[in-house]
């Protein structure tokens, strides 16, 4: 390890020195609405070759100019352009603050030209950025879209259900996703109704959804990564929102502590949030029909931020959630889970040199619980620290990223066995890592991100190094082709059994160090398992055209290659047996996607095709989330006067998913005292599985539709009263069926939602 750290801790110290003698320009780009930074700004020297485009956080520095008179032009389309002066005599560092004053009317051919600016200065390969402005062209289910609902017409991306279900990214399961909130690990997202998320989307400023082939800078996972950034509270004035619907309620409030003013160098403010739904309660007055145990499900989060920043960017954010899960099948199971989190991040931005340094810490806990009325109850939790910093050096219309990582964390897992007794594992663990990476732009013609990673996991006593790339080249302003790939690893796992026909219970564990938990099988007599981690390959290529700016289509083929994989035992029949077994696996396919969007009428067409196979030595299979076919249709339509009519359709189809057949039924006695009369006590009915995974379910479809109505109540104040209803045409998808009753569960029925949403 040590090794490995030095050279790249040299070039670290080294750095500083490239901009000794420089002209900087440097700063931030705002809201004046309410002094939020504004990303994607282009910001450039009228007349000059010398211009930059904001970061994700407002941030943007143009170097080396030479000596003269400029005039710096900052524009960001739906806000006016904005106009500076600067006067180079010698090097010196400019540091501003640009603050733009969104425009009455926004013309829509310009804000795509600004979107199509940003693809071609991004590599943008296997990854989506969703905004709130994104998500509100979703059907509002339950009321208010929701970062859950999105994300299932995101290419790549599968969902198992409505109700109990999972996300599953290009071959990737749960446990192999990582969402980072504000830099912090959350543990489960997704609430056990899979329609809700645990944001509230009006705390989002964006979310980027890697589908594959991340760069360095991510680490820990091996097959996606979503990436939330959560939004400052107002600098200038109190606001917020009370939205009301008929399963759920959320309330937002932020304002300033110390207000933004131009004569103030510090600015303090907050942000706080909380949502709950009420859908066990009101489901037996709305949806009667549904069935004599309704729809079970409840949830509260709480998120809320305190935020300290100053004129020249640098900015503290110290944040805290809560938030959980409950479900209560009476005949069925209990289950509940609880995550929550307390951190800190900053932006330091120093004055002379064109950096910025960013870093978290953080502590969260995460604990789950089941009590199955069948087996035995189990549980499992987690809990830790993480630590990140990182070093951003901007060179021009480059960019070199230098970091470090450390997650440290405990996790305990306890069950029963099918004979009754009672196993704990518990596992304490620290994974340390380093990177950099390098963003080189040519020209605005070829893109290279090269990236390495150096990942040590401290309790399994391993080094796994990382190289990763992602590749852009513009051949024209219309058509761009793209690669992304690289090595990936991970030491987390799931206690999740692909037995389970339905399973809401989302445990975890640490990659076991005894070996007496994992199986001795082999992929094949030439290619056993190495080392105790899971790992992955990845490879991407793809294809954007801009035909016309309002229409763009993107095209991506993907593999990857789980080398391996560690899984809970599905052949386990004794005590005595290993819990885990070693699997590799592949997934591969493509995706097509076609988004139009002029005035206001968007479109957003995707189509998924892909395989995933599983081998673990003894058998080859299609896991239960393989799904050949997926297509998602949204669209959106805003009119009337100021647009305050909005009308939109979601439409899904997706292929069966693997499932294992009954194939026969029969008695069988089980005495459980010497003195049974097993001549006349009554049998239980067991049955015996066909080979596992081999048919497949009716295929899914669902239709949501949505209409809102805004009233304008004043220069600050909104009313917006929508409804929507999922699933219009009622079509009875297919939940589970329980293999004793033979009875067939459905997925979500036929279901409306109104809502009424203030905003202040």
């Amino acid at each position: 390890m040590k090794r490995y750290c030095i050279p790249l801790l040299i070039l670290l110290c080294s750095s500083f020195s490239i901009w000794a003698q420089n002209t900087i320009l440097k700063g931030f780009t705002y809201d004046d609405a309410n002094g939020e930074a504004l990303p994607y700004c282009t910001i450039q020297l009228d007349g000059t070759s010398f211009g930059s485009m904001s970061d994700s956080k407002g941030a943007f520095v143009i170097n080396k100019i030479p000596k003269g008179h400029y005039v710096v032009k900052v524009s960001q389309p739906g806000y006016t352009t904005l106009y500076d002066t600067i006067e180079v005599h010698k090097d010196t560092t400019f540091v501003k603050r640009y603050t733009m004053v969104p425009q009455t009317t926004t013309i829509s051919t310009v804000t795509i030209q600004g979107e199509g600016q940003r693809r071609e200065q991004e590599t943008r390969t296997s990854v989506i950025s969703v905004t709130p402005k994104d998500m509100s062209k979703m059907p509002s289910i339950g009321g208010q879209p929701d970062f859950a609902q999105y994300l299932q017409v995101l290419p790549g991306v599968i969902s198992t259900g409505d109700q109990g279900g999972q996300l599953y990214v290009r071959g990737g399961t749960p446990v192999q996703n990582m969402l980072l909130l504000d830099g912090v690990i959350v543990y489960n997202p997704f609430h056990s109704i899979g329609i809700f998320s645990v944001f509230d989307m009006d705390i989002m400023s964006s979310a980027d959804v890697y589908t594959g082939g991340f760069g360095a800078e991510f680490g820990g996972r091996i097959s996606s990564v979503m990436d939330i950034k959560t939004r400052d509270g107002n600098k200038k004035r109190v606001s917020g929102k009370v939205d009301v619907s008929n399963i759920q309620t959320q309330l937002l409030l932020e304002g300033p502590l110390v207000k933004l003013k131009d004569n103030r160098k510090t600015a303090l403010s907050f942000i706080l949030s909380g949502k709950g739904s009420y859908l066990n309660q009101s489901a037996k007055l709305f949806y009667p029909y549904v069935g004599e145990q309704g729809l079970p499900y409840n949830f509260l989060d709480l998120y809320g931020k305190v935020t300290l920043s100053t004129t020249n960017g640098t900015k503290l954010n110290i944040f805290g959630f809560n938030f959980d899960d409950r479900v209560n099948y009476s005949s069925v199971a209990d289950y509940a889970w609880d995550n929550w989190g307390v951190g800190a991040n900053f932006m330091i931005v120093p004055g002379s040199v064109p950096t910025t340094i960013e870093g978290t810490l953080s502590y969260s806990d995460y604990t789950c619980k089941l009590d199955d009325k069948q087996y035995k109850p189990k549980e499992s939790s987690m809990n830790g620290f993480t630590f990140n910093l990182t070093f951003n050096y901007f060179l021009g219309k480059s960019l070199l990223k230098v970091g470090m990582d450390v997650v440290g964390y405990n996790t305990e897992y306890l069950y029963h066995t099918l004979w009754g007794s009672q196993v704990n594992i518990d596992d304490h663990t620290t994974d340390l890592s380093v990177f950099i990476k390098y963003k080189y732009n040519y020209r605005n013609t070829l893109l290279l991100e090269p990236s390495f990673r150096l990942q040590y996991y401290y309790s399994l006593g391993e080094v796994s190094p990382e190289p990763r790339l992602a590749i852009k080249y513009n051949i024209n302003k219309k058509v761009r082709l793209k690669l992304a790939g690289g090595l990936y690893s991970q030491n987390l796992i799931s206690v999740t059994s692909d037995r389970d026909v339905v399973s809401l219970f989302n445990g975890f564990m640490s990659s076991p160090i005894s070996s007496s938990l994992l199986t001795d099988y082999t992929i094949n007599q030439s290619d056993t398992m190495k080392g105790r981690l899971q790992k992955s390959q990845h490879i991407i290529l793809g294809l954007e055209y801009d035909p016309i700016p309002q229409l763009t289509f993107n095209m991506e083929g993907y593999f990857k290659n789980f080398s391996q994989l560690i899984s809970v035992n599905r052949y386990k029949m004794f005590d005595n047996e290993k819990e885990f077994i070693w699997e590799k696996g592949m997934a591969y396919g493509g995706d097509i996607t076609v988004k139009y969007e002029n005035k206001g009428l968007y479109l957003w067409l995707v189509y998924s095709l892909g395989w995933v196979k599983r081998t673990d030595g003894l058998i080859t299979y299609n896991p239960h989330f393989d799904r050949r076919h997926n297509l998602n249709f949204l669209a959106s339509y805003a009119f009337g006067k100021r647009r305050s009519w909005q009308v939109d359709l979601r439409w899904n189809y997706g292929s069966g998913f693997p499932f294992t057949q009954t194939q026969a039924y029969y008695p069988h006695y089980n005495p459980t005292h010497i003195y049974d009369d097993y001549i006349s006590a009554n049998e239980d009915v067991y049955f015996l599985l066909a080979d596992f995974n081999q048919s497949r379910l009716p295929s899914y479809h669902r239709l949501d539709i949505g209409a809102k109505k805004k009233f304008f109540l004043g220069e600050r104040n909104s009313l917006e009263v929508s409804l929507s209803f999922s699933n219009i045409y009622n079509y009875r998808n297919v939940f589970y069926v329980n293999r004793t009753t033979n009875d067939i569960i459905y997925q979500l029925p036929f279901l409306y939602y109104f809502g009424l949403t203030w905003r202040f």
